[in-house]
């Protein structure tokens, strides 16, 4: 049985991967795909915090169940928007973006 310290380790370098991508990266793909890196870190941490500690519950695993439904329409939404952007100005870099004040 692989031990609950492993996981966490797995959902740990997860989140540090997206927050480093997020601050670091000026596309806003690239931004996007950093966000749902830690949005997958939080839902393995209740995955396996629900296994470790209810076992016989299921709890955890519908609430990632939840979340990663409620990401998955986060992800269309802003690809949405980010397509919008690029008919606009034709780029998605970060930077570009004030060209949208009015």
């Amino acid at each position: 049985m692989i031990h609950m310290e492993y996981y966490l380790v797995v959902s740990t370098i997860m989140m540090f991967a997206g927050i480093y991508g997020f601050f670091t990266r000026r596309n806003l793909l690239a931004m996007l795909i950093s966000v749902e890196l830690i949005l997958n870190s939080v839902d393995i941490n209740f995955v396996v915090f629900n296994r470790f500690l209810f076992p016989g519950q299921l709890e955890g695993f519908f609430f990632a169940l939840f979340a990663i439904g409620v990401s998955a329409a986060e992800t269309a939404v802003a690809i949405a928007i980010i397509i919008n952007i690029y008919r606009n100005i034709r780029n998605i870099q970060v930077k570009n973006m004030n060209e949208m004040q009015g």
